[in-house]
Order: C-alpha cells, then sequence, then structure tokens
C-alpha cells in the first residue's frame, strides 16, 4: 500500500519535471551567458537566413550556383543594412539637435503646467555639459573597455555575416545531417521539431519586417503631413523599434509625439498622437491577422514576459532576440502536441 496518495504522488512527480527543467534551463542561459560571443552571432545568423531564405531560394531556383547566390545574398545585406544605417545616421545627425531643442521645450512646458514636478528633464538638459565635466574622469577610464566592447561588437557582426553565407550554402544539407546526428528511430520527428521552429522563425522575421516597413511609412508621412521636425529620423526609430513588440512602439510613439507637442503645439501633438494611435490599430487589427496569419500566434502577455525576460538576460539583444525565439519555442510544442497529443473523442 503507498504511503502516499495518489495526487500527492502526481504533484511530487510534476514538481520534479518543473524543477529539472527549471535547472536545465538555469544552465543552458548560464553556459549561454558564457560562451555569448559565439551564440549570439549564431542566433543572429539563424535570424538572418530565416528572413533572407527566400530571396536565396529564388537565386537559386534561376540557375544561380549555390556559393555564388549565398555570396551575392550577404553583399546585397551589407549594401541595404549600410545604406538604411547611412540614411538613418544622415536623418538623426541633420534633425538631432532639432529634436533635442523640441523635447527640452517640451520639458519646459511640463515644468510650466505642473512646476517642480516637471523641472527635472530641462535641468538634465540644462546641466548636462556640467555633469559630463565633473564625471569625465570615468568616463575617461572606461574608454578602453568601450573600445574593446565595440570591437568584440564587431567581429561578432562579422563571424554572423560569414555564418549566414554558410548558413545559406549548406542549407539543403541541414535536413541530412540532423537525420544523421539524430538518435535511433527519432529521426522523423526531429526533422518535423526542426522545420517547424525554422518556419515559425522564418514566418516571423519576415512578417515582423514587412509590419515594421508599413508602421514606419505611414507614421513618416503622417509626421511630414503635420510638419513635425525630425520626421524621417522618427520613422526609422518606428522601423527599429518594430521588432520590440508593443514596447517599441510604445517608445517611439511616445518620442514623436513630444517632439510634436514642443515643435508644434499641443493641437499638432493631439493629431500626431491619432496618427501614432491610428497606424497602431491597423497593425494590431489588420496587418497582425493577414501579414502573420501563418506564422505562430502568441498571446500578448507571452510576448511581454518573453521581452522581459530577455532584457533582464541579456539586455536589448535579448529583448530582440526572445520573441523569435519563444516563436520557435511554439512552434516546436505545437508540433509535439500534433505528434503526441491525446485524441480528441469522437461525438459518437
Amino acid at each position: 500500500m503507498p504511503l502516499l496518495p495518489e495526487p500527492v504522488r502526481r504533484l511530487a512527480a510534476w514538481c520534479v519535471v518543473l524543477l529539472l527543467v527549471a535547472g536545465v534551463g538555469w544552465v543552458g542561459v548560464r553556459l549561454c551567458s558564457a560562451f555569448r560571443t559565439a551564440v549570439v552571432p549564431v542566433l543572429l545568423a539563424l535570424l538572418g537566413t530565416a528572413l533572407l531564405g527566400p530571396l536565396y531560394r529564388r537565386m537559386v531556383a534561376a540557375g544561380v550556383q549555390r556559393s555564388l547566390a549565398a555570396g551575392l545574398t550577404c553583399v546585397a545585406v551589407v549594401a541595404v543594412v549600410g545604406g538604411a544605417v547611412y540614411i538613418v545616421v544622415a536623418a538623426l545627425i541633420e534633425t538631432g539637435d532639432q529634436i533635442i531643442a523640441s523635447l527640452r521645450q517640451a520639458a519646459k512646458a511640463v515644468s510650466q503646467h505642473f512646476g517642480a514636478a516637471g523641472t527635472g528633464l530641462d535641468d538634465l538638459a540644462a546641466n548636462s555639459r556640467k555633469l559630463l565635466g565633473e564625471f569625465g574622469g570615468t568616463a575617461a577610464s572606461h574608454v578602453i573597455s568601450g573600445v574593446s566592447v565595440v570591437g568584440e561588437t564587431l567581429a561578432m557582426a562579422v563571424l554572423a555575416l560569414l555564418l549566414v553565407f554558410f548558413f545559406l550554402r549548406d542549407s539543403h544539407r541541414a535536413v541530412g545531417i540532423l537525420r544523421t546526428v539524430a538518435p535511433g528511430g527519432a529521426a522523423d520527428t526531429a526533422e518535423a521539431i526542426a522545420r517547424r521552429a525554422f518556419e515559425a522563425v522564418e514566418g516571423f522575421m519576415r512578417g515582423t519586417t514587412l509590419i515594421a516597413l508599413i508602421d514606419a511609412l505611414c507614421i513618416t508621412v503622417g509626421l511630414l503631413v503635420l510638419q513635425v521636425p525630425g520626421a524621417v529620423g522618427l520613422g526609422a526609430l518606428v522601423f527599429v523599434g518594430a521588432y520590440i513588440p508593443y514596447l517599441g512602439a510604445f517608445i517611439s510613439g511616445a518620442v514623436a509625439v513630444l517632439v510634436a507637442l514642443a515643435d508644434r503645439g499641443f493641437v499638432i501633438a493631439l493629431w500626431a498622437l491619432g496618427v501614432v494611435v491610428a497606424v497602431q490599430l491597423l497593425e494590431g487589427h489588420v496587418l497582425q491577422p493577414a501579414i502573420q496569419s501563418r506564422t505562430v500566434q502568441m498571446h500578448p502577455a507571452v510576448v511581454m514576459l518573453a521581452i522581459t525576460a530577455g532584457a533582464s538576460v541579456a539586455g536589448i539583444l535579448g529583448m530582440l532576440l526572445s520573441v523569435p525565439l519563444t516563436a520557435a519555442a511554439f512552434g516546436v510544442v505545437q508540433e509535439l502536441r500534433t505528434r503526441y497529443g491525446a485524441p480528441e473523442p469522437s461525438d459518437s
């Protein structure tokens, strides 16, 4: 006769499973953090491969040799990303002073309406030179570490680009390699899981990029019509922020409204807010269902938790990587449920 009743034994078994999963996850996170210079380029390369895969496959289908097609795809990426960075940087340099001045005017307006509670931003902007002088010695002491971080980032970017080339060129061999290393008769299951996870990431990356482009164009056009300063730079901020769901849109939209409030007044700020809200409603009710209908659908609460966890582990980079990785995990869970889930009872 067992010492514990059946419900208690089941609860104990589930607790053991949860502890094991949590322990393995913690060890995995620590290992990824320790080997981040190798792990981050691999993850970025996988995201790049998922985004660029359709272009590469079209070139191969057109008769282009695989290595040449992968090389041309990487060159196109460097050209597009470099050109976009140049346009964004040029726009921010051209209008950056105006945006900062507008934000300072917004701080002054807030301080006039709300008294001492709104003086913090303006005081910080006005005393930035003094603060820089006071803490200049401390900042100078970190120059070498800053240069090291920049060098490490460039090295990881170059490694990620090279990995994108190899992942694209040898993508046709991936299934064979996976089936070779899969144990026993698990080759079919491993292939199905890998395909579902990669399809989820691929759909997320393509859908998010298209949605980010539409959002940025709509908000940029709206800000240009309203004659808000720095509209191109703010549109670029919207495009980049779209890769961080919800939080990125909130931050970029808030900055656009503040700039409109400072430079164009309260009425134009309300119109700018209306533009931002309209674009977000368009994204949530039209673009997301239409563009990402074939990808893994995640609840907003799950997305926010994933972003928070990613930020706590790896900062901004973790926020960018957390959602596609969560999409891949959801794809794996769906495939496992399809294969091993209990069959639904028949009505008869």
